[in-house]
């Protein structure tokens, strides 16, 4: 090994010179120091020593100060003009346990000879020694934390709207929707399996019907579309997101049948994330059809096929699951059903049930019941605990004659409105379905004295991993 002791190297003509050849390193040995080369104003980053505890840097270093374990303080050196030192936030805790920054002895930083504290999350500083009047100056200040992202960022607008922490898992959030708004994603995930959210999309309910002297069929319930949290025959594929704003509209329930002869009104569809869900059919009196939607209305009386004394044939009920999506979004109604001149005398006429998403609305039917339920809905806990959606309205009945027992229809669970009934001493009118549930409502026994109900709106939920 040749060792050469020199005092100066000096170019004796020209401007350049060159240490080393070609791919050859030139280094300081340990311990030794440098002048007249500059700085750039950067820093050496000690990477291999992630600082945990209370240290002294040294000029031209970066550290990566982890607070996580507690507060700490890095002590700076001692001041020449030209030193550099930086620090950074490794774990994201300077909110949470502070670094401070005390420079050596009654020197300064930005002019004020005291301890400085960082306590922003993420923060970085870089501090250059300038003079004895302002000591140490923050030259670059970062008081944001450049990350992946390793979950969805996303907000919500729209009145009445909300996004909270899911109550049955805290790395879950759930945007809820009782009304128009805005599903926006600032900022999508960066793998994809934390960019399928989850979803339930439930239309508004339909109207029940009632009409002068006849029963009206039950209100269909509002479609149901969903993921994830549904039973398995109804359960969709999640969604996949991306940072883009997303328009949500949540159906209202529809307006109900009455006197004289005001029909009712289908409910409105909800729609979200590329995915709509049709409102409900309304249910119908007389000797008409339950209009198909996400679930069927329930039909009124049939049309008349008797020769004489007994009874006249059901009326049609309207489809479910229109227009057709797999899995389907609901069930057809029920149909209507009159007999006159029964053996006592009475008349009996029924509506048909509205179709819910789970099962069908229940059919009038020949003899003398009195409860023609709706359709049931379907259970959800895509909110962190279960609840029922999309349940048919009940039929209403229309009873006359001596000592005639009467009721109506139970709605279907999952919001669906009771029916109403009237016979010669009276009875209600149809119940409304539940609000935000999609319920239908129940069909009225007679427009006189009372009429349908009125559809539940419907309601949109999103969820995914945040946390």
């Amino acid at each position: 090994m040749s060792k050469i002791e020199v005092d100066a190297i000096d170019k004796q003509s020209g401007s350049t010179l060159t240490l080393g050849g070609s791919g050859t390193a030139v280094t300081l040995a340990s311990g030794a120091t440098q002048t007249g080369f500059g700085r750039t104003g950067t820093v050496d980053w000690q990477t291999g020593s992630i600082k945990t505890s209370t240290f002294t840097a040294a000029n031209g270093e970066g550290y990566f100060a982890n607070t996580s374990g507690g507060a700490f303080t890095i002590n700076l050196p001692a001041g020449t003009a030209g030193n550099i030192v930086s620090v950074v936030d490794y774990t994201n805790t300077f909110q949470t346990n502070n670094l401070t920054i005390s420079p050596n002895g009654s020197e300064k930083i930005g002019g004020i000879a005291a301890d400085s504290i960082l306590s922003t999350e993420g923060q970085s500083v870089t501090l250059v020694y300038v003079d004895g009047t302002e000591g140490w100056k923050n030259t670059m200040d970062s008081t944001s934390n450049i990350t992946g992202n390793p979950f969805i960022v996303a907000s919500v607008s729209g009145a009445c709207n909300t996004l909270a922490t899911a109550p049955d898992c805290a790395s879950f959030n759930i945007a809820t929707f009782t009304g128009p708004g805005t599903f926006t994603v600032s900022a999508a995930a960066i793998s994809a399996p934390n960019n399928a959210v989850d979803y339930l999309i439930i239309a508004g309910g339909a109207g029940g019907s009632a009409r002068c002297s006849q029963a009206g069929g039950g209100g269909g319930a509002g479609g149901y579309r969903a993921s994830g949290f549904g039973p398995n025959p109804l359960r969709g594929s999640a969604i996949t997101v991306s940072a883009q704003a997303y328009t949500i509209a949540v159906g209202g329930g529809g307006a109900a049948g009455s006197s004289p002869n005001t029909c009712a009104v289908n409910g409105l569809n909800s729609t979200a994330l590329g995915l709509t869900a049709a409102g409900g059919g309304h249910g119908t009196s007389g000797e008409t059809y339950g209009t198909p939607g996400g679930s069927g209305g329930g039909g009124g009386q049939g049309p008349f096929t008797g020769t004489g004394s007994y009874y006249n044939g059901p009326g049609c009920a309207g489809a479910g699951n229109t227009p057709s999506v797999s899995p389907i979004q609901g069930n057809p109604g029920g149909t209507g059903f009159t007999v006159y001149n029964l053996p006592s005398g009475n008349t009996n006429i029924q509506g048909g049930g509205g179709g819910g998403v789970g099962t069908d609305g229940l059919d009038g039917a020949a003899g003398i019941p009195t409860n023609v339920p709706g359709g049931a809905g379907a259970p959800n806990a895509i909110s962190g605990s279960s609840v029922n959606y999309a349940g048919g309205g009940g039929a209403g009945q229309h009873r006359q004659g001596p000592s005639t027992p009467f009721g109506a229809g139970v709605g279907g669970v999952g919001g669906g409105g009771n029916g109403g009934y009237c016979g010669d001493a009276g009875g209600p009118a149809g119940g409304n379905g539940s609000d935000n549930t999609g319920g239908g409502g129940g069909g009225g026994g007679n427009a006189d004295a009372g009429s349908g109900g009125i559809g539940g709106s419907g309601i949109v939920i999103i969820r995914y991993k945040a946390r």
